[in-house]
């Protein structure tokens, strides 16, 4: 076996772990897709013999590629305040029954779809300090060149991004059991056109945030909603829907897919505390949803 099959056979052994990475700091499988394929060419032009950790190496790689993807993105925003506050992350979505532990893994270790909404709204630096420091116990002293600052200065960044992650992104309920409950009975009053069932299910400041995409206007177009008695005006609509979707795993929680004529309308991810709905994150772009492969609900969606 030649040096650079050897190089490759190595990369592969990272390239789930690079995914989640990547994952994490962009919200977006396809662009994750993009950082990690980067980081092979990096480290095809780089003499493999001057790397001691080839993990640790490839990590802080696609960590520096995400923090310069997402200072572009911001760049290129033209109303940022607007784009985040109805962004919604794209999904990792699989079957509720999956029988493959480690499909059943990937989605257990996903992060939900209200803590990468936070992140969302942090600057790039904070962001890259947070994931690469809380979630993968990557070394301040090795974040630090990568975000231009000092070990001290990037610990700050990591503090202050855990400060705005532990307030926007409340504790949620783990067990699946107790979160379908919820969802069914969300359902129930959906379909039954029950304002008052409604409100019983949603937490008092639930948020609502739907992301339709650029493109889709009229009643779908993307909004944020906030209130238990203006979400639940909001799924009154929902009633019609909720006889042509199937409950999933939504970043390892309880989730909905839309279908009509056998193509995604959307997919929804809930968060719940204390019996009680109190984020919804729908993704009804159809670009992005045409991505995530869900026309069939017989297929396996994609992981990260």
């Amino acid at each position: 076996m030649t040096d650079s099959a050897l190089l490759a056979g190595r990369f592969e052994e990272q390239r789930g772990h690079l995914r989640a990475v990547a994952y994490r700091m962009l919200g977006s499988l396809g662009e994750a897709d993009d950082a990690v394929q980067e980081a092979w060419l990096r480290l095809a032009r780089t003499d493999p013999d001057g790397i001691g950790n080839l993990g640790g190496w490839l990590t802080t790689v696609v960590g520096r590629i995400c923090l310069d993807m997402l200072r572009s993105r911001k760049a290129r925003r033209e109303d940022p305040l607007e784009d985040a506050a109805t962004f919604v992350p794209d999904p990792v979505v699989g079957p509720l029954d999956a029988a493959d532990p480690e499909r059943e893994a990937l989605l257990a270790d996903s992060v939900g779809l209200a803590l990468l909404v936070v992140l969302e709204e942090l600057e790039p630096a904070e962001r890259l300090a947070f994931v690469l420091h809380d979630l993968f116990a990557v070394p301040f002293a090795d974040i630090a060149p990568i975000a231009g600052r000092s070990p001290a200065a990037t610990r700050q960044l990591a503090s202050r991004a855990r400060r705005r992650v532990r307030a926007g992104a409340p504790e949620p309920e783990r067990d699946l059991a107790r979160q379908r409950k919820v969802l069914d009975a969300f359902l129930a009053a959906s379909r039954a056109g029950d304002f008052g069932a409604l409100l019983a299910v949603l937490d008092p400041d639930v948020e609502l945030r739907a992301d339709s995409g650029p493109h889709v206007g009229g009643a779908a177009a993307s909004r944020r909603v906030r209130g238990a008695a203006a979400v639940a005006r909001q799924a009154l609509t929902f009633g019609r829907f909720a006889a042509a979707s199937r409950p999933v795993l939504v970043n390892g929680g309880i989730g909905l897919v839309a279908f009509a004529g056998g193509r995604p309308l959307s997919v929804m991810g809930i968060g719940v505390a204390d019996g009680r709905i109190v984020t919804m994150h729908i993704l009804a772009d159809p670009d992005r949803l045409a991505r995530l492969a869900l026309a069939n609900p017989g297929d396996d969606p994609r992981q990260a």
